[in-house]
């Protein structure tokens, strides 16, 4: 029997794993890619897609034989044993300090596009935004569901829009005849940041009414419709050089728009801009929360956290995560941390989860899916490397977490009574 209620079907599962694939990602990783590797973004993105499915095929396989709110965190644990699951969990949890804030930055500028904000009106946006989401989690998975198929809609209509109104042609979605290999790399670094969100979705497994067919299903289909309309954003961006510096990659959509359809149009941009981020960030915190809230029901963290509502929601869990959120957000806007750099210190900690998760596809499946684990993990330790020396902060976060573990064993066997003679 589920411990959460059974809510979710197939098209909402897609909904909830596109927007948040495509969320805070879509109308500012083209840019930035852009702005890091110009036309050759058009072949990393083709190569981005190819890498990525089958760490996706390796998930959906995972999710089907062990649907879990614990999501990549319970399957490295049924591979590698406890030590491995806190490990996952401490990683993924761990990305709060950085990957929130760059994602709630995200969300700030499609307000900067249309108003002059000060940092202070901005940051009490972001707090804004995310007590917005406390509020959204207590509904449940197939509210946020529900919201986020439109919000999916939207953006499909959107690009589709760009599209056909910017008189897109052949021409502007040619890869280039030499390929900018050195700056392939670096773009990479960041555009992974795209794809992360299939361990957020992870945690989601036990929230499906049919979790052995309807999980991978969603699962698959949520990453291909996320590919495609990624690369189909970058030509745009392309064509009209709607990149540059950190507030023009941020402001790119407004900018598309404003080109595209005219500078009263920036209000419709701006909208449909906050809400993929907004939908994006929602599945984290929902996925954050679920993964808190199975490791303390299991024991493994403050009991308290384990407490649910009437209608079976982690509310206590959900609580806590939203309050560290808001402290993260507090500390970047005081240190004035950029963009960029807070992707890609993030971006460490989901490739080593990946890693860790495709480690388990490996031990725990059989015959063609493990071929596919296999590949997703020498796949993972590639982009770790691609990263340099922003592959630091999950180093260092590997290394204090052993640290730590150590020191618990000792305290442990010191606190140890002895045996009586």
């Amino acid at each position: 029997m589920s411990r959460l209620n059974k809510q979710l079907g197939i098209s909402q599962g897609i909904a909830l794993l596109a927007t948040s694939l495509l969320g805070t990602g879509i109308f500012v990783i083209p840019a930035i890619s852009a702005s890091i590797a110009g036309r050759s973004s058009l072949f990393a993105w083709l190569l981005l897609i190819s890498l990525v499915l089958p760490i996706a095929f390796t998930f959906a396989a995972l999710g089907r034989r062990y649907p879990h709110a614990g999501g990549a965190a319970h399957f490295v644990a049924k591979a590698l044993g406890p030590s491995a699951e806190k490990l996952t969990a401490f990683l993924f949890i761990s990305v709060l300090p950085v990957g929130l804030p760059a994602a709630l930055l995200m969300a700030t500028g499609f307000w900067q596009a249309v108003f002059t904000i000060t940092p202070t009106t901005a940051l009490l946006i972001q707090l804004s935004t995310l007590f917005s989401m406390w509020l959204l989690g207590m509904g449940g998975a197939k509210l946020s569901g529900n919201i986020q198929s439109l919000i999916a809609i939207a953006i499909v209509l959107l690009v589709a829009a760009l599209w056909w109104q910017g008189g897109v042609e052949a021409s502007d979605y040619h890869l280039p005849e030499q390929i900018d290999i050195p700056s392939i790399v670096p773009a990479l670094a960041v555009m992974f940041w795209c794809f992360v969100g299939i361990e957020a979705f992870a945690h989601m497994g036990e929230e499906f009414r049919r979790p052995e067919r309807d999980f991978p299903i969603a699962l698959l289909l949520g990453v291909f419709v996320a590919g495609a309309v990624y690369w189909a954003t970058s030509v745009v961006v392309l064509k009209y050089a709607s990149y540059g510096d950190q507030l023009a990659n941020t402001q790119s959509l407004p900018h598309l728009v404003a080109i595209i359809f005219g500078q009263k149009a920036k209000w419709l941009a701006a909208i449909v801009g906050y809400l993929a981020c907004y939908a994006s960030i929602n599945i984290y915190i929902q996925g954050f929360a679920r993964l808190l809230w199975s490791m303390a029901d299991e024991g493994q963290v403050f009991k308290p956290l384990a407490g649910l509502s009437k209608n079976k929601i982690p509310l206590n869990a959900l609580s806590t995560i939203v309050a560290a959120c808001a402290i993260s957000c507090v500390l970047a806007w005081l240190f004035e941390l950029p963009l960029d750099e807070l992707i890609r210190y993030a971006n460490g900690n989901f490739i080593v989860v990946y890693l860790l998760s495709m480690v388990a596809g490996v031990i725990l499946l059989r015959g063609f899916f493990r071929v596919l684990a296999l590949i997703g993990m020498l796949l993972c330790g590639l982009l770790l490397v691609a990263l340099g020396q922003q592959s630091i902060y999950v180093l260092v976060l590997c290394c204090v977490f052993l640290a730590i573990q150590q020191l618990v064993k000792l305290l442990q066997r010191r606190l140890k009574p002895a045996k009586p003679h």
